[in-house]
């Protein structure tokens, strides 16, 4: 199985409001970046479409080691709780609506297919990969402005 190294962030200038998110994908020593943004959105939904729009690019099932300052994607991946929300008919604990389940629908097929490792990175942390990721997301994200 090829290893793929995957980094990603987004981008919201007003939370919501224009969005951008961006993503760099790395194996073998080559780098592809991939960038979009949506004018009315949401930071997490910018996180979360960076996320699905990288793996959505690999063609076959690959090991994949996720890098993103998201807490949001964090936490949901690797506490399990997405597929809680899915299980529990995107509802969280507390009963209310998981907020991006149409995203999260989408990047939890994805999860089965690529076996997927989530490492957090501080945001703005000077992460040479994180940096290029966030200047992607706002050049995306300015496009709407």
């Amino acid at each position: 199985m090829k290893h793929v190294a995957v980094y990603t962030d987004g981008a919201c200038s007003g939370n919501p409001g224009a969005g951008g998110w961006g993503a760099v994908l790395v194996y073998q020593g080559h780098e592809k970046e991939l960038a979009g943004g949506e004018p009315d959105t949401t930071n997490n939904r910018m996180e979360l479409m960076a996320v699905l729009q990288a793996l959505q690019a690999l063609k076959e099932p690959c090991a994949v080691t996720l890098t993103t300052d998201s807490k949001y994607v964090c936490d949901s991946i690797q506490k399990g709780w997405a597929k809680s929300w899915q299980k529990n008919n995107w509802k969280k604990s507390d009963k209310t609506p998981a907020k991006n389940a149409d995203l999260w629908s989408r990047l939890l097929a994805l999860l089965d297919i690529h076996q997927v490792t989530v490492q957090w990175v501080r945001g703005h942390n000077g992460h040479p990969y994180n940096e290029r990721c966030d200047k992607l997301a706002v050049q995306e994200a300015k496009k709407f402005s």
